[in-house]
């Protein structure tokens, strides 16, 4: 007899492993198909080098929603998240700059280079904070579209209109600032010193190709604040044993509630019954039968390649078309033999215990932003570097090192083509190690492997369309009731029995699993599967 089961989620990334978990928590017969060998998506960790384990795509986590870490009991299926303690900014003229979660520590810090910025910091992070809590709830529960007439969707209305109506007036002006000005600019109205300024504006440009300096980054930034560990604001932290950890206690807690999840089962179309998704084909001819599909695959992915314009209609297919994907990071992973030292500070300390920012000021990230318009790669990039093996001794041998750095810019369409990127590989991570190795002396030497992910590596291996790894762009007209399209914001498509769980759906972006647990909320409301 032909299996049948009542749900089939495409893509073993960790929204889809969120979805399949509540599902099969709800009853349902759930069947997760993965293309990969491995689980996890971007949220994955692999042993590249014999000892040494990398968060190869992903690699911190702090929006991970603390309801789903409860509700999933994740802590069981060996969740541990290690704070980081540190920003680090080191500085091409020997100085640097930390900032702790220790305020006192901080002000210290900054007064360094500016006494007004020292007293400052503490008021913008707590403006920050209470920002941050007006928009919290929106990441927690559906989009409402402010055009409807329904009536859900005007009570959701309503009820924001009077929550911010609530706030400060200091707050509701930062708010409006935040939804048009850029991270930059923003920044310019509280602080004077760039030292400060620029490793605080990147925030606003992660997963856009945007500049520091182009309008609308100022909200990204407000995504990335709004990062919490177990209820506390403001705060990111390492998985122990790899992002790779993530996904694998979500697809334990799956399995435990009686998920079925398969790996190198890669999808090739939907399987049709008239104008319905009654199941999935593979790419070896298997059919699969079942009463609804779930995408965790990116708009793109899903639209123009699961199912197929000629299934959808044009007004649907043209705004799918100009989903914004636009790739702008890499990735290079390190293996080395001996500490990474910085020479603008030391020694091993507590300030390589979070993340390291290779952004001197504004105007570096601007003109590595202008080598990027013109589709090449910045030769003197912005990183985000952390040494995860620090604080989690099981990803390397001792004394050895694995050292992440996520790399911006490093656009898909590079001026020779997309598909010329494999040409320009390994001068991507020469760039990369390059200015690095500017902060780290001996950096080269220590080197025992490197992985280097452009755009189109991730784009090809990882299922990542143009290499973005928020499944789209997290810019104002993409976000909420228009992701991923006016309309289709509540997880349905205009397929029947089809659904879409991944980061191209509201909340958008990052390890947050949101996407994956409000879609089979939606499906479980609404009787599908």
């Amino acid at each position: 007899m032909t299996q049948r089961w009542d749900a089939i989620v495409v893509g073993g990334g960790h929204n889809g492993l969120v979805c399949a978990a509540y599902l099969a928590r709800a009853g349902r017969k759930v069947l997760v198909l993965e293309r990969r060998h491995v689980l996890g998506g971007a949220a994955v960790s692999e042993e590249l080098h014999p000892g040494f384990t990398f968060s190869v795509c992903s690699y911190v986590v702090s929006l991970l929603r603390p309801w789903i870490i409860r509700d999933l009991g994740l802590a069981r299926h060996g969740l541990q998240i290690i704070p980081l303690d540190c920003a680090f900014s080191p500085l091409p003229d020997g100085r640097s700059l930390a900032r702790w979660s220790d305020p006192e520590r901080t002000r210290r810090e900054i007064s360094e280079f500016s006494q007004k910025d020292a007293e400052a910091y503490s008021e913008f992070g707590q403006a920050m904070l209470q920002v941050a809590r007006f928009v919290k709830p929106l990441i927690d529960q559906p989009a409402f579209d402010p055009t409807s007439l329904a009536p859900g969707d005007l009570l959701e209305a309503l009820k924001f209109g009077r929550r911010f109506k609530q706030l400060p007036e200091a707050q509701r002006l930062i708010l409006s600032k935040m939804m048009t000005a850029s991270a930059a600019d923003l920044l310019d109205e509280w602080f004077e010193s760039d030292v400060l300024k620029a490793p605080m504006a990147v925030s606003g440009i992660i997963g856009t190709f945007l500049g520091v300096r182009s309008p609308g980054t100022a909200y990204v930034l407000l995504h990335h604040y709004m990062g919490e560990i177990d209820g506390a604001f403001r705060s990111w932290g390492f998985a122990k044993g790899g992002t790779g950890a993530i996904s694998n206690a979500i697809a334990a807690a799956a399995r435990g509630f009686g998920a079925e999840i398969r790996t190198e089962a890669a999808v090739e179309q939907l399987l049709w019954q008239g104008d319905r998704a009654r199941g999935v084909v593979l790419t070896d001819g298997t059919e699969l039968q079942a009463k609804t599909v779930v995408s965790g695959l990116d708009p793109h992915r899903t639209f123009k390649g699961l199912v197929g314009e000629e299934h959808l209609p044009d007004e649907f297919v043209t705004r799918i078309r100009n989903f914004k994907l636009r790739g702008s990071s890499g990735k290079v992973n390190l293996a080395v033999d001996r500490f990474p030292d910085f020479a603008c500070r030391p020694g091993d300390g507590p300030h390589l215990r979070g993340d390291v920012a290779i952004a001197p000021s504004i105007e570096y990230l601007e003109q590595a932003y202008d080598q990027a318009k013109y589709g090449e790669f910045s030769e003197r990039p912005y990183l985000n570097v952390v040494i995860p093996s620090l604080v989690d001794p099981s990803l390397a041998p001792p004394g050895q090192h694995v050292i992440s750095c996520f790399v911006q810019y490093a656009p898909y369409h590079i001026k020779e083509g997309p598909e010329r990127w494999p040409e320009k590989r390994e001068a991507f991570g020469d760039a990369v190690v390059d200015t690095l190795a500017e902060y780290v002396p001996g950096l080269k030497d220590s080197i025992l492997y490197r992985q280097v992910l452009t755009p189109w590596d991730l784009e090809q291996e990882f299922g990542l369309t143009e290499g973005n790894i928020f499944h789209g762009e997290l810019s104002l007209e993409q976000l909420a009731f228009q992701r991923p399209a006016a309309g289709w914001s509540q997880y349905k498509t205009p397929v029947r029995g089809l659904w879409m769980c991944g980061s191209g759906t509201h909340p958008g972006g990052g390890i947050m699993g949101a996407s994956g647990a409000l879609a089979a909320r939606a499906m479980l409301k609404g009787g599908a599967s």
